[in-house]
Formats: C-alpha cells, structure tokens, sequence
C-alpha cells in the first residue's frame, strides 16, 4: 500500500481535491463516481473558480468574473458525459456565434448555420465551406482529439489529419490559397486569437479551427443566469455523489489537507511547487516556479442603459464579437503584447450575454463582458481603451455607460490565484508548451511525489471549461493509487456514484 498524504489528525478521505473550479469539480465528480471519499477545499467562498458570476456593476447587474461562452460546455468529452441539461443548466445558443467587425460598417459574422455564413462571406464562402464542413460533420471526434492529453495516439486518424490540413493551410504561407477577401481573414484571425498564443503559429491556428468549428456544429452558448449556474451544477452533482466541498479554506501545504491516498491539485504551477514545498524534488519545484505563463488579460465589464449600437449590420445578434480590426491588425497587436508592451488599439473580446438572456440585467438594460490583451503582469487600467476600441464599431456606446468596472491584469489573481500575472490560460501557449505544460514530463498530471497530482489548466488539454484537465488526472490517481481502470467518462455518467467501488481508503494498487 503506498503512502498517505495530509495530516494524519484532520480525518481520513480517499482523495482530496484542491481548488473547485470546472477542473477541480471534474476531477472530484469522477473519483466520486469510482465510490471515493472526496473532500474539496476552496479558498474563496464560493465554489466556481473561473465559473463565477456576481454583481460587480451595480444592482441588478450580474456579470460573468472570468469565462462566459461555452462551446466547450456542449463538445467536451466531460460535459458531454454529465450533460448540463439535465442538471438543470439552460444553455443559450445565439444565432451568431461571433462577429468581426471592420471599419465603415463590414466585417464578418459566423452564423451558427454554416451555409449561411458561407453565402455571407461571398467569393471566400466556398473556402470557408471547404475548410470546416468536415469537422463539423465529425465534431465529437474532433472534440475529443482536441481534449485528449496528448499522450496517445488519436483515436480517430482520418479526424486527425484534417484538423492537421486546416491547421497547416492557416498556419503556414499556403494560407493564401484559402482567403482573399478582408472579412474571412478577418473572421478566422479574431478566433484565433482567444488562445493568446503567437499569432499565425499552428497553436493559435488550432484554436480558431477548433473554435470555428464548434461555432457551427454547437454554437458558443452562455449560460441562462450567468456561468456560476455551471459551477453550481456540479457542486450539487459532486454532494449527491457524497462528495464534501468545504468552501474558504486556503490550502498552503499538504499538512492543511485531511490524510488521503490521493491528492488533486487545481493550481497554477507556482501553486503546486508552493503546497508540496520541501516533498519536491528542487529541480521540478524550480520548473513549476518558472513555467512561463503567457500574456494576461484586461477585464473590464460595462452596465449599460440600453444594446450597444453597432455599425456593421447583425452584430446585435452575436454573443462574442472581436474588435481590433483587420487581420493585419490582428497580428500586429498580438505581437506587441508578446513583446511586453501595450498595443494602442488592443484586440478586445466583448461578450454580450443579453442577445439570449434577458435575465443578465434589469429590464431594458444590458451587461456587457470584454477584455483586452495586455503583456503577463500588466498593472494598466485599460478602460479607456477597451471603451474607445467599442466605441470605434458602435458609436454612441460611451452614452450608454451607466458604471464600469476595470481590472487590471494583476488584480485577477486576487479573484483567482491560477491567474498568475493576469494570465488566465494556465500558462504561454506556444507549440512547445502546449504539448511539455507545465513541465518536460511525459505525464504531466503526476508529480514526482508518489499520490500528489495537477488537474488544472496548466495541464493539457490546457484553458477554457471543459473540465478534461480534471478527468485525466482523475483516471490517473483512479488507476495508479486505487486499481481502478474504468473509463472515466464511464464514471462521470454513472448517477450517484453508482460505478465502480474501490476498498475504504484505496487498497488498491499503489
């Protein structure tokens, strides 16, 4: 039998969990559903993590903290398995998933319906058509490629290989055999950008075919209420399950945790190297500490007394719109936050959760989200500049401001301490990092420390809510500290905890 961690007076679970994001949620849900003892510990006081929603503005006003559109909440292999719908979370699909506007009133929209958006892209729909009409046909088998760990080889090659083709023609020079005209340029390099990573590397191209294929397969949802209701459903399923979650309780070391077989830790590397401390070897603690994090984000979140006005025709119907302007703007701007500095007119993401969900505001009244990019650990208020960047597509947005809310990129990790710097993609997403994240370790999920694991977005497949990071550390911990080797997903479908059953306290293999 292999060794316990946590204090040997603080009780006795089978798993701890720290940190009760999506990917902490997941991770317990899973090892629940295996008939484990589970306890969560979350140093805020309410559960969510990057799924937190609150009223931020003013009264009435309820504002998604961090994530806000979902894709992934209907497409990952995780969601897919707990289904939000029937735990009670509505998911609204606008119409549009994303818009592009360009100055003079043009621009792109990516319709949920594919053919649409194709027609309205003129002589680049066909290219467009061509591009994602495949995936979308095999979305769940692209999905699952895209939210595997990376360490196998994938499941579905034929799937494989045409994501590789459409990365390639987008991320190298034969990109110019696809799109000619400024708005499908435009389209793909503002969904490319939400990884944050070097703009026209296969990385950032990965994310936006990706992206752009969930866009017309399931549509970018938010969620009716706001992105908390994600976060509750899963607490409730993980205490149905008998699962514990004891929420403001910092963990600051091992010793804070109950004596347990397995630890889960949902934290930014730094977090990891800080609560094992001396247990770790110093050549991996160092490695945690200097993973490098990427460029950060500015969040800044409006109450408005009526729609933002837009100028290019339909963007009233979209949920998310990106705003920097041309493709070559695009690029330009994310190379000047790589570089450290912060670009005049930033690429800015603006969600507007009212186009589906009246209930977001009073009535007649609106919430908007948005951020800018900005270089890791930027101290900038950049509310200006987010409001001039609206208010450069939608005139007339500047009369609409009933109260605003900025924070800076440092400021985040006091809501989330995962957001090191204001980072809020787990770590930088250049090729070499996405696949070796945190660290250079084939199984990045384990530690050195024999039971102690990371099931954040540090790990692969790496940042938005799709709760994977969870479950493939959770199978982890499932097959090398209990014996356990059922599919997790299995697990995670398994009502109540109805699957498989380990010993009390593990006494399968170590």
């Amino acid at each position: 039998m292999g060794r316990h961690l946590g204090s040997a007076s603080a009780g006795a679970v089978d798993a701890a969990v720290v940190g009760a994001g999506p990917n902490g949620l997941a991770a317990a849900i899973t090892l629940a559903g295996a008939g484990l003892k589970v306890a969560v510990y979350e140093a805020a006081d309410t559960v969510g993590g990057g799924t937190r929603t609150a009223q931020v503005t003013l009264p009435g006003f309820r504002h998604d903290i961090c994530a806000s559109v979902h894709p992934m909440g209907l497409a990952s292999p995780f969601f897919r398995a707990f289904d939000l719908a029937a735990h009670g979370v509505e998911m609204l699909r606008p119409e549009v998933a994303y818009a592009h506007p360009l100055d003079g009133g043009g621009g792109g929209l990516a319709w949920q319906d594919l053919g649409r958006t194709a027609e309205s892209l003129g002589p680049d729909g066909r290219a467009w058509q061509a591009l994602f009409a495949p995936l979308v046909d095999r979305w769940q088998q692209m999905a699952d490629l895209a939210m595997s760990d990376l360490r196998h080889l994938p499941a579905h090659p034929a799937v494989a290989a045409r994501l590789a083709l459409g990365v390639l023609e987008q991320g190298s020079p034969l990109r110019s055999l696809r799109f000619r005209g400024s708005a499908a340029r435009a389209l793909l390099a503002g969904v490319s950008a939400h990884g944050i990573a070097p703009p026209g590397s296969p990385v950032a191209t990965a994310v936006g075919v990706v992206l752009g294929t969930l866009a017309h397969a399931v549509g970018w949802p938010v969620p009716r209420g706001g992105t908390q209701r994600i976060a509750d459903a899963l607490a409730a399923e993980l205490r149905d399950r008998g699962g514990e979650i004891v929420t403001g309780h910092r963990v600051r070391s091992l010793d804070d945790l109950p004596r347990a077989r397995a630890v889960l830790l949902d934290v930014a590397p730094s977090g990891l190297a800080a609560i094992a401390g001396d247990a770790l070897p110093s050549g991996y603690a160092r490695a945690l500490r200097t993973s490098p994090m990427g460029p950060a984000v500015c969040k800044v979140d409006f109450a408005l007394s009526g729609p933002v006005p837009w100028t290019t025709a339909d963007c009233e119907r979209a949920g998310t719109l990106h705003l920097v302007g041309t493709h070559e703007e695009a690029v330009a701007a994310e190379r000047e936050v790589r570089r450290g500095r912060h670009p005049e007119r930033p690429y800015v993401l603006v969600v507007q959760p009212g186009v589906v969900d009246a209930s977001r505001a009073p009535e007649g009244q609106c919430t908007l989200y948005s951020y800018a990019h900005v270089p890791h650990g930027s101290t900038l208020d950049l509310g200006d500049a987010v409001t001039a960047q609206i208010e450069r597509f939608a005139p007339g947005f500047r009369d609409l401001v009933l109260a605003r809310r900025v924070t800076p990129a440092v400021a985040l990790e006091d809501h989330n301490p995962n957001y090191v710097g204001g980072s809020i993609m787990g770590g930088d997403l250049s090729l070499w990092r996405t696949a070796m994240r945190p660290v250079v370790r084939w199984d990045p999920y384990t530690t050195p420390l024999e039971g102690l694991y990371l099931c954040s977005a540090s790990t692969p497949p790496g940042p938005a809510v799709h709760g994977m990071c969870g479950v493939h550390a959770a199978g982890r911990a499932l097959r090398r500290r209990f014996g356990i080797r059922t599919d997790p997903l299995d697990l995670v479908r398994a009502p109540h905890g109805r699957g498989a059953t380990a010993e009390p306290h593990g006494a399968g293999a170590g």
